[in-house]
């Protein structure tokens, strides 16, 4: 069998592997020695792309899981919109902090994404009515993390993905994944007969600020916090996404995987994104394996080294966080380079992901979370779910499966703009964030009461 075959199905054993009564556990339960362990859980994240990128397989099982996990999360919601970090698969008791008891952020942005994508492909439209006051709060908990009304969200320290890492306040990751999940909530909101205006005004107006704050030029910068405009010479003009910005200065290292995503989910033009690809190519980001996540990785002794990377030996130079190699996101490299046209490179990419997959800590096919960032050495947990899943979405997408994809070529919330008949709000280049009016930015003139969205 042709080795991207073989590991097409070996993926798809790997997710049943993962298949429980509540839904995707993050890794196989069966090959978990770790009685313990936080992964024997459906993990808002893991188990939301999990789900999504399983899908369009159209299989059964797996998208029974699937609702079972956004049914799980859903369900287990604070009365303030708060979703938890994940749910016990054997207690159902739900853990709503991390590490350090910090809150996540980014596994109730990546629900509300995988809520309509389960949606879209099942067409079930039930359940967008069943769960539609409970993603409407989880809309609400987060863009009460926009506590300055900037229009990007302000993020803890370690409260994503990336939960022992020096990133918060503006983190490029969330920001790409909170335009998103506006786009996503708007074909919610139109299926259940609610007005789209504010959200889609919303969405136009993250785009934009990440665009122009997260991507420093003369020309843009002279818009940025002023601290930010005081060191940006040291900067240049970038060739991706910068990975945070806060009112004390910013991080210059790329985030590959926010960098990906923003390509994928519709935040980057062609032309931006081709930028991007150059770049990590130049830099050999995909090898040994496609990808490491974070150029360059941090060493002791720089600003940005904190103490916290020894805990567990876990952000060491190349490792984790740090700069390893993870085979979810290299899924979602080959998915870009499709995105770009560059299907030769992407043939290269899925070859390299699937041996990655091959390879194991004591046999074959274990579909680790992550390798070494310099050998290429399985590590981490073995039978991940979302490494599988990722997998499969490359997998499918390179045979011209076109489901998979979320973004338009021109900006979602344009698409939907025109869609719905709606007037566009821009005035100098910038959005109407909610309503408009003095203080938020440069967006119009306050729109009188009787004119003003609805507050649903």
């Amino acid at each position: 069998m042709d080795l991207l075959d073989d590991a097409f199905q070996r993926a798809k054993e790997v997710l049943r592997l993962n298949v429980t009564q509540r839904g995707f556990s993050a890794c196989s339960v069966k090959h978990d020695d770790d009685p313990g362990s936080n992964y024997r859980s459906v993990w808002a994240r893991d188990s939301a792309m999990t789900g999504m990128w399983s899908l369009p397989l159209g299989d059964a099982e797996l998208t029974a899981c699937a609702l079972r996990s956004l049914e799980t999360v859903l369900g287990c919601q604070s009365p303030d919109g708060h979703l938890p970090n994940y749910v016990d698969i054997d207690t159902g008791e739900p853990r709503y902090g991390g590490i350090g008891n910090i809150a996540g952020i980014d596994g109730a942005l990546w629900t509300v994404i995988a809520a309509w994508n389960y949606v879209r492909v099942t067409g079930d439209e039930e359940f967008a009515r069943r769960y539609f006051g409970k993603i409407h709060r989880t809309i609400k908990w987060l863009r009460a993390h926009d506590s300055n009304n900037c229009g990007l969200l302000e993020v803890p320290e370690a409260s994503d993905w990336t939960d022992l890492f020096p990133r918060s306040y503006n983190v490029l990751y969330d920001e790409v994944l909170w335009y998103r999940a506006n786009i996503d909530f708007v074909e919610l909101r139109k299926l259940n007969g609610r007005p789209v205006d504010r959200y889609v005004n919303r969405a136009a107006r993250i785009r934009a600020l990440i665009n122009d704050h997260f991507w420093p030029t003369p020309d843009t910068v002279r818009d940025s916090v002023e601290s930010f405009a005081d060191t940006q010479f040291t900067l240049g003009r970038t060739r991706y996404l910068i990975s945070q910005i806060t009112p004390f200065g910013f991080g210059w290292r790329c985030d590959v995987f926010a960098n990906v995503i923003a390509s994928l989910y519709g935040v980057l033009d062609d032309e931006r994104a081709g930028t991007v690809w150059r770049f990590l190519r130049q830099v050999s980001i995909d090898h040994p394996h496609p990808v490491k996540v974070l150029y360059p990785a941090i060493r002791p002794g720089e600003p940005d080294w904190r103490n916290y990377f020894l805990v567990n030996l876990q952000n060491l130079p190349h490792h984790y966080h740090n700069g390893g190699i993870w085979p979810f996101v290299g899924g979602l490299w080959v998915r870009f380079l499709i995105r770009l046209g560059q299907r030769a490179h992407a043939e290269e990419a899925l070859i390299r992901l699937a041996e990655l997959c091959r390879a194991g800590m004591e046999g074959d096919w274990e579909f680790t979370e992550w390798a070494h960032g310099e050998t290429g050495r399985p590590m981490g947990k073995a039978y991940q779910a979302w490494s599988a899943a990722s997998y499969v979405a490359a997998y499918l997408r390179f045979q011209g499966d076109t489901r998979i994809e979320v973004a338009e070529k021109r900006p979602d919330e344009l698409v939907q703009r025109d869609e719905s008949g709606l007037v566009p709000a821009v005035t100098d280049d910038r959005v109407d964030l909610d309503r408009g009016g003095p203080g938020v930015g440069n967006v119009p003139p306050e729109t009188p009461k009787s004119e003003q969205p609805s507050s649903t």
